[in-house]
């Protein structure tokens, strides 16, 4: 099986050495990256030019503005489109897959063949992940997996990018739009409980400006609202109102 790593990377020059070290460094052979970068304005493109087993793709085109999570979609659809691979595992550019990663996503898939999508468990830095079983009809929202623990078969990405929404909710992270798609559109939800990767939090990254119950906070929540309503028309399914939606509709009145 054949596995497709997409990295999407900006200004991420000062985690880049380190990541790019690691990820040529699997204990696995059948796997190509692919690098998108988003017209970086550091070093990074230099340093990605030294890895011959990296396939970079440079951003030529405008970015959208003001919108750094639209553009991190972009860039792994970019990626995607020039991948092989039968699975896809997304990394962001600033984390750490651990030696054994792509080998342990490899088994997965070969062993349950009916399965689509699944992540797996981060050690953390800068932040503190826990994952929530929430399995039971009380809870809206999966656990949102970072990008760097999301894998899937390339069928599910390829609806997903159908779906995706590539130019709306320009608050919604390609994390959690996947999280929703996986749970309610193929309700294909699988959790490997095994530490894989690193995840680190950057200062400066996309989400630093979306602290919890922040007003970016509370706008990507109604975005995500808004885009598993979406999915649910798509699958047929009635949206149920909770007081959580009514929540974040009334404090969005105040906000726009």
């Amino acid at each position: 099986m054949k596995i497709s790593v997409l990295i999407s990377n900006y200004n991420k020059y000062k985690f880049l050495k380190k990541t790019l070290k690691n990820i040529v460094n699997q204990n696995f052979k059948d796997y190509e990256i692919i690098l998108f970068d988003d017209k970086s304005e550091d070093k990074s493109v230099d340093l990605i030019k030294k890895y011959k087993k990296i396939k970079l793709i440079i951003n030529k085109k405008k970015k959208i503005p003001f919108s750094p999570m639209l553009n991190q979609i972009n860039a792994v659809y970019e990626a995607f489109k020039k991948s092989k691979g039968d699975v896809i595992c997304l990394m962001d550019a600033d984390d750490l897959f651990f030696k054994n990663k792509i080998l342990n996503i490899n088994n997965f898939f070969i062993k349950n063949k009916d399965k689509k999508f699944l992540v797996n468990t981060p050690e953390t830095f800068g932040t503190y992940f826990k994952y929530k079983n929430k399995n039971s009809n009380k809870h809206i929202w999966p656990t949102i997996f970072p990008t760097s623990c999301i894998s899937a078969r390339r069928i599910f990405f390829s609806k997903f990018f159908k779906y995706s929404m590539l130019k709306r909710y320009k608050n919604l992270a390609i994390d959690a739009r996947l999280n929703i798609f996986a749970k309610y559109y193929y309700n294909d939800f699988n959790v490997l409980q095994k530490k894989l990767n690193s995840y680190t939090i950057d200062q400066k990254g996309n989400w630093s400006q979306y602290n919890h119950l922040s007003i970016n906070w509370w706008i990507s929540r109604n975005e995500a609202f808004e885009y598993l309503k979406y999915i649910l028309k798509l699958r047929k399914i009635r949206f149920k109102k909770s007081s959580d939606y009514y929540l974040t509709k009334f404090v969005n009145l105040f906000i726009f």
